[in-house]
C-alpha cells in the first residue's frame, strides 16, 4: 500500500441539480401544468417537481425586486435558481463598455434571491466570434461574491429608482459564473484555457449541431449544461438511450468534484419538464426523483407570498 503521504485522494463529489429553462409556458398549461392550475402558482408547481429553474426574464429586461422576493418565497428552502445575465449586456453592448449596465444588472434584485442564488449564466449571441482581450476584461468584472455583486450593484447606472434595486446581500456567498457560447471560433483551446484562468464554466450546449458542443471542464467547482434539443432545435425530446448518456456525464462530472447544473430548453413541444424528470429519475435525486406530474401539489395550493410574477418571454 502506497504511504498515506503519496496516496491519491478522490474529491468529494459534487451536488446534481436538474430543471427547466423559464417556466411560464401558454403551451404547457393544460398538459405539464394541470387544468385549473393559477398561473401564478405555476413557479411554485414546478420548484416542488425539480431543485433548480433558469430565470430568463433577467435576458430580456430587468426585473423587479418584487418579483425575486416573490419568486424565493415560492420555491422550497433548497431550491436554487440560475440566472441569465441580460442580453443588453451580451448581444447589444456585445461585453463593451458594460460597466454600468453590469452593475445596473446585479442591482435589480438579483441579491434578494438570497441563498437561493445560484450560477449566473451569460449566453453570447451567435455573431460574436472569441475576442480573448474583451472576454479577460469582461471576466474581470464579474463579481464572484454577493458580497462583491452589492458592491458593484451600488455602482449601477441610475436607470433604476431607489425602490427598484436590492443593493446589500444578506451574507457573503460564492458567485459562479457560465459562458454560453455559439460561434465556431470558441471551440479552441485559448479559450478553454482563458475560462480556466477566470474559473468560468464553459456550458455545455446541446444544440442539434446547430452550435458548438464543449464539453471539457474550466471551472473548478461547476458544471453547466443546456439542453436544447438533440435532433430538432427547442423541438425534440430526449431518448431514453440519450437521457443514459447524459446521466452518465452528470456523474462523471459530479464525481470529479464539480457541481453539476443541467436545463432542459427543449420546450416546443412540452418536452423540456417530462425529460428533465427522466433525467433525475436516472441520477436517483432524493424524493423528487420518483416525481410525476399527476402528484404535484394541488393547484389550489398556497404559499405565502404568492404574488403573481413578471411574465417571462419565450427562452432561448
Amino acid at each position: 500500500m502506497a504511504p498515506a503521504s503519496t496516496r491519491r485522494t478522490s474529491p468529494a463529489p459534487g451536488t446534481v441539480r436538474v430543471g427547466i429553462s423559464g417556466w411560464r409556458y401558454p403551451g404547457w398549461r393544460g398538459d405539464f401544468y394541470p387544468r385549473g392550475l393559477v398561473q401564478r402558482h405555476e413557479l411554485r408547481y414546478a420548484a416542488d417537481l425539480f431543485t433548480s429553474i433558469e430565470i430568463n426574464g433577467t435576458f430580456y429586461s430587468l426585473q423587479r425586486p418584487t418579483s425575486f422576493a416573490t419568486w424565493r418565497a415560492e420555491t422550497p428552502d433548497d431550491f436554487v435558481f440560475a440566472a441569465k445575465g441580460g442580453r443588453f449586456i451580451t448581444h447589444m453592448k456585445k461585453l463593451s463598455d458594460i460597466d454600468g449596465p453590469l452593475a445596473t444588472f446585479f442591482a435589480q434584485g438579483l441579491l434578494g434571491l438570497g441563498r437561493k442564488l445560484g450560477p449566473v449564466l451569460w449566453q453570447l449571441p451567435p455573431n460574436l466570434g472569441f475576442l480573448p482581450d474583451r472576454l479577460a476584461d469582461f471576466f474581470a468584472l464579474l463579481p464572484r461574491s454577493t458580497y462583491a455583486a452589492a458592491e458593484l450593484a451600488r455602482r449601477h447606472d441610475g436607470r433604476l429608482s431607489e425602490d427598484r434595486t436590492v443593493l446589500e446581500a444578506d451574507a457573503d456567498r460564492p458567485v459562479r459564473h457560465a459562458l454560453e457560447v455559439r460561434h465556431p471560433s470558441f471551440a479552441t483551446a485559448a479559450v478553454r484555457d482563458l475560462l480556466r484562468e477566470h474559473d468560468i464554466a464553459l456550458v455545455v450546449a446541446d444544440t442539434a449541431g446547430r452550435w458548438p458542443l464543449l464539453e471539457e471542464p474550466t471551472s473548478s467547482s461547476l458544471m453547466y449544461v443546456r439542453l436544447h434539443g438533440d435532433v430538432e432545435l427547442y423541438t425534440s425530446g430526449y431518448t431514453d438511450e440519450a437521457l443514459d448518456r447524459w446521466a452518465d456525464k452528470v456523474r462523471r462530472w459530479r464525481d470529479d468534484g464539480r457541481d453539476v447544473f443541467v436545463y432542459f430548453d427543449n420546450d416546443v413541444k412540452v418536452r423540456a419538464p417530462y425529460d428533465a424528470l427522466a433525467l433525475m429519475r436516472r441520477l436517483g435525486l432524493g424524493d423528487k426523483a420518483a416525481a410525476d406530474p399527476a402528484q404535484a401539489p394541488s393547484p389550489n395550493a398556497t404559499r405565502r407570498g404568492a404574488d403573481d410574477p413578471a411574465d417571462q418571454p419565450p427562452t432561448m
